[in-house]
């Protein structure tokens, strides 16, 4: 009987000492759990009638919707056109904090009556009469190293404010792994962070038109300040060691930058 106390004794030790290693095991997974998700829905437009009943969809009805369901820190953008940018559209940026929060939003929004008499001359619109050509969604996950949307405030006007978004392609998903790896392990977030580019998110594209892709957005005051800041980033010691690292090399094979202001209906 004493033997068989003994086995019985060093099994549930055994198996306590399991639980407690894959818990520490798990931790990272856990963590990562509060890791953001992000919708980023583009609206084009073709005519200035239906730029004019997206915004006022958006302002009145969808983006108060948000907020009644603790949904905050949404951005709103527009282009800052140039003789190579005419496409007229609008970016909405939407933080969420699960999967789950995400597809139930339609079905959320089909429920709130304010929203539904708020934004019926959008939401009924006619075929013949759309609000919009056509919408792009992306959808995103922040970052290990930076994994909460952070809302900048500046003392300008919305409309001086430079907002610079940018997306990363790789040419395959394994130099894509090590883009990535650049930004958190690498210690590109923590070089941003220290000469004060004022990041509102880095996030991995879980579906998008363009694949394998990240994006991030960074925040100045205005054009000099950003013009300024970039050259700190690549006249920096810790650019130039990054850039001599051979498993970071060729990891982007195209980018885009799209330079944006806040509407003033913009959460930030």
């Amino acid at each position: 009987m004493k033997l068989f106390k003994y086995f019985m004794l060093a099994g549930l030790l055994v198996c306590w000492n399991c639980q407690t290693k894959n818990q520490t095991k798990n931790e990272p997974a856990e963590i990562n759990q509060s890791r953001e998700f992000y919708q980023l829905k583009t609206y084009y437009f073709e005519t200035n009638e239906q730029e004019s009943k997206t915004d006022e969809y958006l302002r009145n009805s969808f983006i108060p919707a948000l907020h009644r369901q603790k949904i905050k820190d949404i951005g709103v953008f527009k282009p800052r056109y140039s003789e190579t940018d005419t496409t007229r559209r609008l970016l909405v940026l939407i933080p969420f904090e699960s999967l789950e929060q995400f597809h139930g939003l339609t079905k959320v929004l089909e429920k709130d009556s304010t929203y539904i008499i708020s934004g019926s001359n959008y939401i009924n619109a006619s075929y013949e009469n759309p609000p919009y050509s056509r919408i792009e969604s992306i959808l995103m996950r922040a970052f290990e190293n930076m994994p909460k949307l952070f809302a900048p405030e500046f003392e300008v006007p919305k409309s001086d404010r430079i907002y610079e978004l940018r997306s990363y392609e790789s040419p395959t998903e394994e130099y894509y792994k090590r883009k990535v790896a650049m930004f958190n392990e690498g210690g590109e977030i923590t070089l941003f962070e220290r000469l004060g580019f004022n990041a509102v998110f880095y996030a991995e594209v879980l579906s998008g038109p363009k694949m394998p892709n990240l994006m991030y957005m960074t925040t100045f005051k205005n054009q000099e300040t950003r013009d300024s800041l970039w050259k700190s980033f690549f006249d920096s010691p810790e650019w130039k060691e990054l850039l001599k690292i051979p498993k970071y090399e060729n990891t982007v094979s195209h980018a885009d930058i799209y330079f944006l202001y806040p509407t003033d209906y913009s959460d930030y």
